[in-house]
């Protein structure tokens, strides 16, 4: 707690109550999605197919982006977005392009897209 003080009058301001109520909610992974995730992440590096991460904690929903260089847009989003858990399921994964490749309810289900052999195009 801090201590205010003026001539007139000193007050107590709890900054845990007012920290509190500029926090805002954010959407995450918990550790056993991050585990399901970082598992195929793992795999797909020691077969040279990936090399970075970013992990994105939003409001209305939670993004693991996966690079092939760290310069570059991300490959593969791993989507999380609660809103969407009754409609259509709650993970998806999106190519880079914006095309959805897999949605669902359960996430081991949706990354198993990645369980297919892909390789990167290049020109």
């Amino acid at each position: 707690m801090t201590e205010v003080t003026n001539e007139r009058s000193a007050a107590l301001i709890d900054l845990a109550e007012i920290r509190g109520a500029n926090a805002l909610p954010v959407v995450s992974f918990d550790r056993h999605e991050l585990g399901q995730i970082l598992r195929v992440y793992g795999r797909m590096v020691s077969a040279g197919e990936w090399r970075d991460y970013a992990i994105d904690t939003l409001r209305d929903r939670a993004v693991f982006s996966i690079f092939r260089r760290f310069s570059e847009m991300p490959l593969y989003r791993v989507e999380k977005n609660p809103k969407l858990a009754r409609k259509q399921g709650a993970y998806s994964v999106v190519a880079a392009g914006g095309l959805v490749m897999k949605r669902g309810h359960d996430l081991a289900l949706v990354l198993r897209v990645f369980d297919k052999s892909l390789k990167l195009v290049e020109d």
